[in-house]
């Protein structure tokens, strides 16, 4: 059943809830009174899918304990550094923030004033953090409210605990066993003739919904006398009496062991080398980890197919791809076999060896036209990623594969709003070996980039000066290019134009030399474009701004291109023509939102409510208030800079004197109230119309040194007559 509800990310159910109708009830009415409630029991009774029905009921419109801003699900399950567990809740509210302050400080901020339901799956391998995350949300956030599972209490003060036992109403073990049956055995349905033989099942299982779920997938080749009949050995053999621990968590174990000794050789072995996968995998990617000795690749898609059969591995599949899935308990199963037969290291290593593959493959087709795919395929593989950084920065003789790892995923941090996350991982490998190799160089030009975007700066410009005196000692001809590139990034940022200038042209002059032609080299260009403008020679700019266009088109590259296009739109307003400075600048709208790159994004918006100021104060108003959210995620607003504030200032010059101080204020602080989408909705909703000439003139960015716009004359007085971009943005 599908609930109508407020936004949130809660998957759709994959098949029917059955039972637990006292338990939801009780979840339900705690929800109702307590702000931290948490579901216990063994891994497999069901935490998580009772979870997700509670807060599905809870988040939808109508209840009695609805919430505005949604309910939303945060899965740590596959987090095994708790320093990430504050990334992993950030990711899964699709909170990107650029800043320095860290993931903690951005979820406070974000959450303080929200009516929200998060729901903390699986905390038990990380109960510490995950606590302190929770005490301090819930402290600071007033109108959150969290809904988490573990087999232990996270024991913070308020916390309300509900054991989850299994099944303890027989028919509702009866109605779970007849659902999943069914689905494996079409036409299966319990009825006097067999139902004494289910009930005895059901009993011997403990009802524990894991272990009922596995014992009917193998209804696709037994019979209930059948399953029950098996059963017996597989309790002795797996089952230790005297071992301590409850009864229940030696059941669950039965069940899975039971299902581990059903299994094929092959299979078995197949379970514990998928077990270093972190999250869902891919058929590829299975088959380079998991083949070899005993497993050949050739007969890797029918052993995933039985072990899927046996609800072992569970497939997904959405947009037409398929993925698979471990439940964290079976994962840990086969985790355990893995280690026993001496394979982790290697098989972690495999699995390592494969996304740094994936990294790569990203960062070359980074430029061209799979941008969106490969922005969509890393985010899904994130749990991988983060896996495969954690075993080369935790191996010694893997440290300098992981700063190459973490480097090459440059594009990701950068350009999909993972500037803290990418920070955190590259600082961690920076420490781990100081050597001065090609890989430690390009950690330090790829870290610098992070902190300056950040607002870093200090931290920033010493890891370049690092990497290129490093570069220039050991003739990294590469590196050096990049640090010098990134040093001219943070110049631009400082205002400081004339030094911005000569690094821009030194690195792109390093670059040629080396034949480079990547998205880095593009945005040297952009870079490059915008102090040229700033400085005051918008003829310079727009051949620039022209020639990036034509090579991304060329190429197929839109991220880089949207940096591109909103130079070109700021130049388009100092000339005076607001139609296709809000062409332009929609489009870099547009372009950075489908990337979730908010410096991009929030650059757009603020010129987009100044050309809406001509027209409509109020809604110019309303939109910077917008940015001004976006702004407390990026940073320092408009990096501090005055150039880059040209737009803002000027459009709160011009709403303030429309408005008044209160009618201002009052936009503004609705423009706050907006979410990132609908920020972006209403910016390009809200386009000035082709003349709108009414108000005073825009004005340009002052030369060094002096109070007047571009050139040597007024803004005001420049002509329209510079070249336009032969055809509007597709």
């Amino acid at each position: 059943m599908r609930h109508e509800r407020t936004p949130g990310n809660l998957p759709d159910e994959l098949n029917h809830f059955v039972g637990r109708r006292r338990e939801l009830g009780e979840v339900n009415r705690l929800l109702g009174k307590a702000r931290l409630v948490t579901l216990t029991g063994v891994g497999g009774v069901g935490k998580t899918r009772l979870a997700l029905r509670a807060a599905a009921s809870a988040g939808s419109a109508g209840s009695a304990e609805s919430f505005g801003d949604g309910a939303w699900l945060a899965e740590l399950g596959a987090v095994r550094d708790p320093g990430l567990v504050d990334h992993a809740v950030a990711a899964a509210l699709d909170l990107t923030d650029h800043t320095t302050r860290g993931p903690r400080a951005a979820l406070v901020g974000f959450l303080a004033g929200r009516e929200l339901l998060l729901v903390l799956d699986c905390c038990e391998g990380q109960v510490e953090a995950a606590a302190d995350l929770a005490e301090t949300l819930l402290r600071q956030a007033p109108g959150l409210r969290v809904l988490a599972t573990s087999r232990q209490p996270l024991g913070v003060p308020g916390e309300h605990v509900l054991s989850l036992e299994p099944l303890a109403d027989p028919q509702e073990a009866v109605e779970l066993f007849e659902e999943r049956a069914a689905a494996a055995q079409p036409g299966f349905a319990v009825d006097a003739g067999n139902r004494a033989e289910v009930e005895e099942l059901c009993r011997r299982l403990d009802g524990i919904p894991l272990a009922l779920e596995l014992a009917a997938g193998r209804m696709r080749a037994l019979s209930v006398p059948q399953i029950t009949g098996r059963l017996d050995d597989r309790f002795r053999l797996l089952t230790r009496r005297g071992s301590g621990g409850p009864e229940r968590h030696r059941a669950l174990r039965t069940a899975i062991g039971w299902s581990h000794e059903l299994c094929t050789p092959q299979e078995r072995l197949l379970w514990a080398r998928l077990s270093v996968f972190a999250g869902d995998f891919g058929l590829e990617a299975a088959e380079y980890v998991c083949a070899g000795a005993e497993v050949p690749a050739e007969a890797m898609v029918d052993l995933l197919a039985d072990l899927v059969d046996k609800s072992v591995v569970l497939r997904r599949e959405a947009a037409g791809a398929v993925r698979y899935l471990l439940l964290d308990t079976v994962r840990e199963y086969g985790l355990g076999w893995l280690r026993a037969l001496g394979e982790e290291r290697r098989l972690r290593g495999r699995h390592r060896d494969w996304y740094l593959g994936f990294a790569t493959w990203g960062e070359m087709e980074w430029f061209g036209a799979r941008q969106a795919e490969v922005s969509s395929s890393t985010e899904r593989e994130l749990a991988n990623l983060r896996a495969a950084l954690e075993f080369s920065l935790e191996v010694p003789e893997e440290f300098r594969t992981g700063q190459y790892l973490a480097a090459s995923l440059w594009f990701f941090w950068v350009g999909c709003g993972r500037l803290a996350e990418g920070r955190y991982w590259l600082e961690r490998a920076l420490t781990a070996d100081p050597s001065p190799t090609g890989q430690r160089a390009k950690a330090l030009w790829v870290c610098g980039y992070v902190s300056i975007l950040q607002g870093d700066g200090t931290a920033a410009l010493g890891m370049l000066h690092e990497c290129r005196a490093q570069a220039l000692e050991t003739g990294n001809a590469a590196a050096v290019a990049y640090a010098v590139h990134r040093m001219g990034c943070g110049a631009l940022l400082s205002d400081d134009l004339p030094r911005a200038k000569a690094l821009f042209e030194e690195a792109l002059g390093h670059y040629r030399t080396l034949g480079e032609l990547n998205s880095n080299v593009i945005m040297a260009e952009v870079e490059l474009a915008m102090a040229v403008a700033f400085l005051g020679d918008l003829e310079g700019g727009i051949e620039l701004c022209e020639r990036i266009r034509e090579t991304c088109e060329d190429h197929g590259e839109r991220w880089a291109l949207a940096y591109a296009l909103y130079t070109r739109a700021v130049i388009a307003w100092w000339q005076e023509d607001p139609a296709l400075a809000a062409e332009l600048a929609a489009e870099s709208v547009r372009i950075n939102h489908a990337f979730r790159d908010l410096v991009g994004i929030v650059l757009g918006i603020e010129l987009l409510a100044l050309l809406t100021a001509s027209h409509d104060a109020q809604e110019a108003a309303v939109l910077q208030g917008a940015a001004g959210g976006i702004w407390d995620a990026v940073g320092l607003p408009v990096f501090g800079s005055r150039y880059f504030g040209i737009p803002h200032s000027r459009c709160e010059e011009l709403s303030r004197a429309e408005l008044g101080r209160a009618g201002y204020e009052r936009a503004f602080a609705e423009g706050g109230t907006l979410d990132l989408d609908s920020a972006v909705a209403r910016a390009l909703d809200g386009r000035p119309p082709a003349l709108a000439g009414n108000h005073r003139r825009p004005r340009g960015p002052a030369p060094v040194g002096d109070a007047a716009t571009p050139g040597s004359r007024p803004a005001g007085e420049c002509r329209r007559n510079a070249a336009h971009p032969r055809s509007a943005p597709d």
